[in-house]
């Protein structure tokens, strides 16, 4: 009885691998098929790789330039985000007092409103800014609403929860001031930590799409979920071009991911080392 059980599950776990990965290798098996072959259902090898992604970035959706602006929003997002979110949470955890928990528990009210909601307020005050670097249709209006969540802040709060309050007493005998021992001391310490939220805001923001379809205007400075989008709006998509776009815009998220798997598990359950 025992045996069987253990057939039975790694038969129900191996099922629901095959179904996990299963639109990721029909992805791979589509880039190098043509539209026509995907339509129908073909899963297998094609010759068409080669066509589809020099067809993918010669066409006139400036992909290339697509996969710059996702990477340089993503990048100065995850890094900014990473700077101010942890500052914040090391903050509202180390110098705690009743006004300050109040503040934070009013930001973590925040966390219930859709961003829908919060779309015609952030173009209203943004479109008051034109003519400067603030202003609709730059990449400043895409970064800034996510440079410090109440997700990130509330994530490393608790994270900081585990972290050794006497290392701070003992470098404030020590005479560091405390940016210092934010820099020189948590930091360096927490950096599991780090690592799992710069997995979650990356992968945020490489795949934001409702924000910067409405905030960037300019055909040269979207996005690449903007640019698969355009592809599949047309009035006969290519399917083969798709494939091969989808494949390459998944490989930064899922090659960071497994990076820093590691990390991002410690981090996610809090350990700090």
């Amino acid at each position: 009885m025992r045996k069987f059980s253990i057939i039975l599950k790694y038969v129900i776990l191996s099922i629901m691998a095959f179904v996990s990965i299963f639109p990721f290798v029909w992805m791979v098996l589509g880039m190098t098929n043509k539209a026509v072959d995907i339509t129908a259902g073909k899963i297998q090898i094609g010759d068409q790789f080669v066509i589809n992604f020099t067809n993918l970035f010669q066409s006139d959706l400036n992909f290339t330039r697509a996969l710059f602006n996702s990477a340089m929003i993503a990048v100065i997002t995850t890094v900014l985000a990473l700077i101010f979110s942890s500052m914040a949470g090391y903050g509202f955890e180390i110098y705690r007092t009743q006004v300050k928990d109040r503040i934070f528990n009013i930001l973590l009210l925040s966390m219930m409103v859709p961003f829908a909601a919060l779309m015609i307020p952030l173009y209203r005050m943004f479109s008051q800014l034109n003519g400067t670097f603030l202003g609709i249709n730059s990449f400043a209006v895409v970064i800034l609403p996510t440079v410090c969540t109440a997700f990130l802040m509330f994530f490393f709060r608790q994270n900081i929860k585990s972290f050794p309050k006497e290392l701070i007493e003992a470098a404030r005998i020590d005479g560091l001031n405390e940016l210092d021992i934010f820099f020189r001391v948590y930091m360096p310490s927490a950096k599991n930590t780090y690592a799992a939220a710069a997995i979650i805001t990356f992968m945020s923001s490489w795949n934001n799409y409702l924000w910067p379809l409405v905030a960037l205007q300019s055909p040269d400075k979207r996005t690449v979920p903007l640019v698969l989008s355009a592809m599949g709006a047309s009035y006969t998509p290519d399917y083969g071009m798709m494939m091969c776009g989808i494949v390459i815009a998944t490989l930064p998220t899922a090659l960071i991911f497994f990076l820093l798997q590691k990390q991002f598990v410690q981090g996610m359950v809090g350990s700090i080392k």
